[in-house]
């Protein structure tokens, strides 16, 4: 099970917004290598990392500071925000990027999702981000007419690594994980499944080493990392005891 932090980069600096609304941006660092540096120096083995003003503008934007984080750390990470074409997906891949994200154009071209998993197997994750239970596209500025689990079931078998499900509603609000939401979806497909989108404290920590859980590839979190809620140490000690007692069941 692994706690993924997350960098979501906004004019190129380490934010985080609520509810997807950039006019709510709260600044943490201005460095974003140095934050991804001391994510790694924290125990963290993962970075997930979101160029903000890409997925709106439908092209990555956030460059220059995506490649800072890249040379500041060696744990694998993964991007999204607005990647859509195989091109792009094959930069940053070259860049030295692990996983790329692929959210709208997974509703607006499966075909290339399809495309990139057999490109570049191991290396396509999709991110979907629901509202109310349906898909958001676009930097969550637009809604679509598909269910998330309808989505996902699109995508069985064509060698996605994981699906990154976010909770639009709980982003950025430490409200907690929607946590039924997720497991319904993570049972419902057999790509892995990364929860988002509210963790707020540590009992959401307790909640990834539950059994109904252990289906999931693990949890993202932000603002409660940031805001000194959940401590690094206390939440990796729990996920590595959890996977203890998940080997020995």
């Amino acid at each position: 099970m692994i706690l993924f932090p997350a960098i979501d980069l906004k004019d190129g600096k380490c934010v985080r917004l609520k509810h997807g609304d950039m006019a709510t941006a709260t600044i943490y660092n201005d460095d974003p290598g140095a934050q991804a540096k001391a994510f790694e120096e924290q125990g963290f083995k993962w970075l997930h990392v979101v160029d903000l003003n890409g997925a709106f503008k439908g092209q990555s934007v956030n460059s220059a500071a995506v490649g800072s984080i890249l040379k500041a750390t060696k744990n694998p990470v993964q991007l999204g925000g607005g990647i859509r074409t195989i091109a792009q997906i094959e930069d940053w891949l070259d860049r030295g990027l692990a996983r790329v994200i692929l959210g709208t154009v997974a509703v607006r071209d499966p075909d290339l999702v399809r495309q990139a998993c057999k490109a570049f197997p191991g290396k396509i994750a999709v991110g979907i981000d629901a509202k109310g239970g349906k898909v958001a596209v676009e930097g969550w500025a637009e809604a679509s007419s598909l269910g998330v689990i309808e989505l996902a079931k699109k995508f069985e078998g064509a060698g996605v690594a994981a699906i990154i499900y976010t909770d639009i509603d709980r982003d950025g609000v430490l409200t907690g994980i929607n946590w039924d939401a997720t497991i319904d979806l993570a049972e419902a497909v057999s790509i892995p499944v990364i929860a988002s989108g509210g963790l707020a404290s540590i009992a959401d920590i307790v909640r990834m080493t539950m059994p109904d859980a252990c289906k999931l590839e693990g949890a993202i979190s932000g603002r409660a990392l940031y805001d000194g809620r959940i401590d690094p140490a206390e939440a990796l000690a729990i996920l590595a005891s959890g996977a203890e007692k998940a080997r020995a069941r």
